[in-house]
This record gives structure tokens, C-alpha cells and sequence, in this order.
């Protein structure tokens, strides 16, 4: 393996944890901000109250996207074990 092979192998590692981690990380940060913007516009300032609410959608996101996100690793699993076999 030279190192342009290396390279390719690590941009798609890259990629694939970038749409794996996405959706939840997207689910998280509009949670926050909603959560955030009703903290400020309400004056409530309880540090817990933002906790609850992104775990919840954090969770329900996760089981939504789960068989997207097993999908995109056994993809790239599968290119793994190709090039291996590929030599």
C-alpha cells in the first residue's frame, strides 16, 4: 500500500464518520438552540432543563437513522475488506 492508497482509505474514514455522526449532531445542535432561545425568551435559566430534551431527541434520531447509519459502515466496511482481498 503506498501512500496515496493511505490517503484514500483515511478521506473515506473521514467521510463515512461525517454522515454517521451527522444526523445526530444536527438533531443536537437545533435542539440546543431551540432550547436556548426559549431559555433566553422565557428568562429561565436552569442549566438541566436543555439535558432532557436533546437526549430524548437525540435517542428517537438515533433509532430513526440507525438502519442509515448501519448501512453507511457496513459500506464502508465492505471497500475496507475490498481492498484487502484487492492486495
Amino acid at each position: 500500500m503506498n501512500g496515496a492508497e493511505i490517503l484514500d482509505v483515511a478521506r473515506d474514514a473521514i467521510w463515512t464518520i461525517v454522515l454517521v455522526s451527522s444526523p445526530l449532531m444536527l438533531v443536537g445542535l437545533v435542539v440546543g438552540v431551540a432550547i436556548s432561545l426559549v431559555q433566553a425568551l422565557t428568562q429561565i435559566q436552569e442549566m438541566t432543563l436543555a439535558f432532557v430534551p436533546k437526549i430524548l431527541a437525540i435517542f428517537i434520531t438515533l433509532m430513526v437513522a440507525l438502519p442509515f447509519m448501519a448501512d453507511a459502515l457496513h459500506s464502508h466496511m465492505m471497500r475496507i475488506t475490498s481492498r484487502i482481498i484487492g492486495g
